[in-house]
C-alpha cells in the first residue's frame, strides 16, 4: 500500500494551495464589484466556478481512494 506522502499529500497541496488561489481570487473578484450578482449569467458562473472546484475535489477523492483500497 503507497505511504501517506505518495498517496493523500499531494492531494492536499493540491486543494489547499490551490484553493487559497482560488478562492482568493472569487473574493478578490467580489470585493472589486467585477461580478454583478444581480445579472443571471454571472450568478451561473459563480456557481459554475464553485461547483467546478468542489467536483474536481470529490472526483480525485474518490479516485485515490479507489487506488488505495481495490
Amino acid at each position: 500500500m503507497p505511504s501517506f506522502t505518495h498517496s493523500w499529500l499531494p492531494f492536499i497541496y493540491l486543494y489547499f494551495f490551490g484553493g487559497l488561489f482560488f478562492f482568493g481570487g472569487m473574493i478578490i473578484i467580489h470585493k472589486s464589484n467585477s461580478l454583478d450578482l444581480r445579472l443571471k449569467k454571472n450568478r451561473w458562473w459563480r456557481k459554475v466556478l464553485y461547483f467546478g472546484y468542489f467536483y474536481f475535489l470529490i472526483i480525485h477523492s474518490i479516485l485515490i481512494i479507489a487506488a488505495l483500497y481495490w
